[in-house]
């Protein structure tokens, strides 16, 4: 990509806005944090339905206000709503509060939903690099695993013994990260040709339901990325370190682990387009689908392993940093600009139904044990992997 462009300068800022932004020093010890408050297996599955729930509701508006106002306002209002749900963990003592904040988490990420990758592929079309929207939307979501990497073995390390003091330090020192990003995304400019769209809202959700119909592919290429997403990355997440401790690992060595897995993901991010240039995206990401499928399968019949829990987490994590790049750049490329973050948006609301009725079901399931419950998981992502990619042709 050129250099000196505001494609460059966007994509500079948004990486270290994502990097710091991304920083929850709880992450590595979280499951066992919801434990030691007093939740079980379901109602943490509970908490994660609210966050669609705060997705759901917030999408249409968010995407609306994107268009209208420009991404880095945003962006702006987003970052504030994440510290203060993020702050909620202080006094969550009840599972209401989670219900709370995990609701303001998910309305707060809807700020950036659409947005980011409205902001990049028009920055990117005003250089006429738009090709290479995977590669940048690589580079920005390399930031979280170059986070990970300090932060999960750092978290870990500071809550070694599970006690309040240190889950409350943890929360603390999020916090002051997110307050750096929130000065970062001072210096986003908006492309000339994105924000002021100044018709009616029903006018704008209506121009972004009349993209998706008018390009189904997109619709079914969304359903595709959702079904393997949420059963390997956002369900599987919940779960393993309560998986990797059953198995024998040490409280204190989950942060070691996760690094290794975001070592793993960050280089996958930063190799995007090596990928392209090599394999056929839609082959690309039927590939990372299979292998999804395949991982969630071994780790339920397997879960007591820790090898195999081990390399089931790697594989997932390999499989995230790949799939969502790629799909960023084969539906940019058939999304209108005017109304590209409300289509994106609009399409995350059926992302976040998937959520609500896969949680839910799952919730059910999770009674059983880890067995059945990554056997329906694994299910579910062969179903999405299965879903035909049509590109725009």
């Amino acid at each position: 990509m050129k250099k000196e462009t505001l494609a460059a300068h966007n994509i500079r800022y948004l990486f270290w806005a994502e990097l710091f932004g991304s920083v929850r020093f709880i992450q590595p010890v979280l499951t066992l944090f919801y434990f030691a408050r007093g939740l079980d297996e379901s109602t943490i599955l509970i908490v994660m339905m609210f966050f669609s729930i705060g997705v759901l509701a917030g999408e249409i508006p968010t995407g609306v206000f994107a268009d209208r106002y420009g991404a880095k306002q945003a962006f702006l209002v987003g970052a504030l709503l994440a510290l203060i749900s993020h702050s909620l963990l202080f006094i969550a003592f009840e599972p209401w509060v989670f219900f709370l904040s995990s609701f303001l988490t998910g309305f707060a990420a809807t700020f950036f939903s659409g947005a980011d990758e409205a902001l990049i592929y028009e920055s990117l079309k005003l250089s006429g690099e738009e090709g290479y929207m995977d590669k940048a939307m690589g580079q920005i979501s390399s930031a979280k695993f170059i986070v990970s990497i300090v932060a999960v073995i750092v978290g870990a390390l500071l809550a070694k013994d599970l006690t309040e003091p240190q889950f409350r330090l943890l929360i603390l020192l999020s916090i002051l990260f997110m307050m750096v990003q929130v000065v970062l995304l001072l210096f986003i400019k908006n492309p000339p040709n994105q924000g002021g769209f100044e018709q009616p809202m029903v006018k704008q959700i209506v121009d972004g339901l009349k993209a998706i119909r008018h390009t189904p592919q997109v619709l079914w290429m969304f359903i595709n990325i959702s079904l393997v997403f949420i059963p390997a990355t956002a369900i599987f997440e919940k779960f393993d370190q309560k998986l990797m401790v059953d198995a024998g690992l040490p409280v204190y060595s989950i942060g070691v682990v996760y690094a290794v897995a975001a070592l793993i993901g960050f280089s996958a991010s930063r190799s995007i387009g090596w990928m392209t240039e090599r394999i056929n995206r839609v082959s690309l990401l039927f590939l990372t689908g299979m292998l999804a499928t395949g991982g969630l399968f071994i780790v339920a019949l397997f879960d007591t392993y820790l090898w195999v829990v081990f390399g089931v987490l790697l594989v997932l994590k390999l499989v995230s940093a790949i799939r969502y790049p790629v799909y960023s750049q084969l539906s940019n490329d058939v999304i209108p600009s005017n109304v590209r973050a409300t289509t994106i948006s609009l399409l995350s609301i059926l992302d976040s139904g998937f959520d609500l009725i896969i949680f839910t079901t799952v919730s059910g399931i999770a009674l059983g044990g880890f067995t059945p419950m990554f056997l329906a998981c694994a299910g579910i992502a062969l179903v999405g992997t299965l879903i035909p990619i049509k590109v725009k042709g």
